[in-house]
């Protein structure tokens, strides 16, 4: 069964003086893109996090975060030196290219300096991280298995609306194949008016020169290799839909061929009715790309 990209999952624990939360989200992304935000003072987590969701995930954009905190309150804040630096040379550096152009920029306060992102951090007092790490570590794999079922059951969702919108499109072919059956039967009379429609408004035009480009007008008109292949794509659509593993791309590119089809049935129609059915079917289509897109 097919997965979603979207999907979330939080897990609480406690253990060698702290406190944490997992909080793993999802949505849609074309490859996998990973964000975390980890306590760096827990030396060698982050890279292990990072390897442990490229081997387990394939798709999507995935946000991590987790929050330790020591128990009992005896964690406090603490600078930190590096990112101060760093960030008291940007604002220097802002500060004096404003007054190049003639700009006096308001003062920052110390308070919305320590607001800035990695100036003030937690102290954690653990000089030996490893013991905490491997206890992190070892609830990772029970966050992802939570998550990856998430990530079924929104599939189990997106399995269902798809089947429904392929039904929909074997149904329109159906129909599609039934209105060009009629045009097929009617196709011989409006060829011999046509063509001596031709014959009358003509001045000495080939009858016979007429009658092979009337026909092969009428060639170039027929619908039956689209039908056909649109016929298959549904079954291979429905294939993908039954197999385990990541299949976004694969039906992404199929829907694609869905609607090269479609297309290709609007511009032969030439009827009424054989158009009306051609762009219910790109609807369809189209309906079904957008939930195609959140398919691991």
């Amino acid at each position: 069964m097919i997965s979603s990209m979207t999907g979330f999952a939080t897990r609480k624990g406690q253990g060698h003086g702290h406190s944490w939360l997992w909080e793993l989200r999802a949505v849609n992304g074309k490859g996998l893109d990973l964000r975390l935000r980890v306590p760096d003072w827990i030396e060698g987590l982050e890279p292990a996090i990072r390897a442990e969701l490229g081997r387990a995930l394939n798709r999507g954009s995935v946000s991590l975060s987790l929050k330790v905190a020591a128990e009992g309150g005896s964690e406090g804040l603490r600078v930190n030196p590096a990112t101060l630096d760093a960030v008291l040379r940007a604002m220097s550096e802002v500060a004096a290219a404003a007054r190049g152009t003639g700009l006096d920029l308001r003062p920052a306060s110390a308070t919305e300096v320590l607001g800035l992102r990695g100036v003030l951090e937690q102290a954690s007092g653990v000089e030996d991280t490893g013991p905490l790490r491997a206890a992190l570590l070892a609830e990772l794999p029970e966050l992802l298995a939570d998550f990856s079922a998430m990530r079924r059951t929104e599939g189990e969702a997106l399995a269902r609306l798809i089947a429904a919108q392929l039904d929909r499109i074997e149904a329109l072919t159906a129909a599609a194949a039934t209105e060009a059956e009629a045009r097929r039967a009617a196709a011989p009379f409006a060829l011999r008016e046509n063509m001596a429609r031709l014959l009358a408004a003509g001045d000495g035009l080939d009858e016979t020169r007429v009658a092979q480009e009337l026909a092969l007008l009428a060639v170039k008109q027929d619908v039956t290799e689209e039908l056909d292949r649109l016929a298959a794509h549904v079954t291979a659509a429905r294939g993908l839909l039954g197999e385990s593993g990541p299949v976004g791309r694969r039906l992404d590119f199929l829907v694609q061929e869905f609607m090269r089809e479609a297309n290709t049935l609007c511009s032969k129609a030439q009827s009424l009715a054989l158009t009306q059915v051609g762009l219910d079917l790109k609807t369809v289509i189209d309906q079904m790309r957008e939930q195609i897109q959140n398919v691991e």
